[in-house]
This record gives structure tokens, C-alpha cells and sequence, in this order.
């Protein structure tokens, strides 16, 4: 005698996923910025301090100027020893890149994950219509690359 089955009817359902995807669902909104005009010395302690690596430079109309990071700091403490000089009180503008690559809000992370394959950079500023909105780093979308693992996209 065969086993019958008690289930009913099973509705089909269809898995959709609903993840987001986008830059600004996974960017660093609350940022440490820096101003031009802030000492190289403040800047490098608020680094140790804070323990990030980098941060956006914004003007006082709150335009992003350029980015400050470790690595700028690396020539301050190199040329202090060159000229063999305690490290200045110079400003972060001196410094600073100014020529920023940004990224938009709107683009997908895994857009993102290619700007950072094909770019020398940890972080970029997030922008929204010529505002800076927050920051992305590399960790950020491997973060997200963890979140969203296993499934399919459209």
C-alpha cells in the first residue's frame, strides 16, 4: 500500500530579491572632514585618534576641495627629515589631492567594486548632485559583497 500525502496544493511562490544595491545603501554617511586650513599636525592626530586612514576636504561653502591621507602625511614627516626639522605646523592644503576622482550616489556597488579595480584608491567621496554625501571604501563593498553572497540579481 502506497503513502499518501496529507499536504494540499502548494502555491508556487517565486524568491525576488530586494536587496539593496546602490552605493548610497552602504557609503559612510556621518564623515570626519578636514578644512584647507587645519594643521597637518591636527590632521594626523585626529587619524590616530579616530582610527581611520583618510577623509574629504570641504571649503567653508562645503564644497569638496580635495582628500587628505595617511599617505599625504607620509611626505610631511618625510621632508621634516630631509630638512631635518621638527614636523611643521603646515596647513592640509599644501598637502591634500586636490584632483578627487568621486563617485556617484546612484551606481550599483559592483560598478563601484570596478571603479576601485581599475583605481589606486581606499575611499572615495560620494557625491549627489555636486554635494558630497558621504564616502565609500573598499571595505565598505566587500562588506556589501558579503551581505548580498549567494544571490541572483537582474
Amino acid at each position: 500500500m502506497g503513502i499518501k500525502s496529507f499536504q494540499g496544493i502548494r502555491k508556487t511562490t517565486k524568491k525576488e530579491f530586494d536587496a539593496p544595491l546602490l552605493v548610497e545603501d552602504y557609503m559612510t554617511k556621518k564623515l570626519l572632514t578636514f578644512s584647507p586650513e587645519q594643521s597637518i599636525l591636527e590632521v594626523m592626530e585626529l587619524f590616530a585618534k579616530n582610527h581611520i586612514s583618510g577623509g574629504p576636504v570641504i571649503d567653508n561653502n562645503g564644497f569638496l576641495v580635495g582628500i587628505i591621507s595617511e599617505a599625504d602625511c607620509m611626505k610631511q614627516i618625510s621632508e621634516s627629515r630631509y630638512f631635518n626639522q621638527p614636523i611643521l605646523d603646515k596647513s592640509v592644503e599644501r598637502f591634500m589631492t586636490k584632483n578627487v576622482e568621486t563617485i556617484g550616489h546612484n551606481i550599483s556597488i559592483f560598478d563601484a567594486a570596478g571603479v576601485f579595480h581599475k583605481g589606486n584608491r581606499r575611499r572615495l567621496p560620494v557625491m549627489k548632485n555636486g554635494i558630497l554625501v558621504g564616502q565609500i571604501s573598499r571595505k565598505d563593498i566587500v562588506i556589501a559583497a558579503l551581505k548580498l553572497s549567494g544571490q541572483n540579481y537582474k
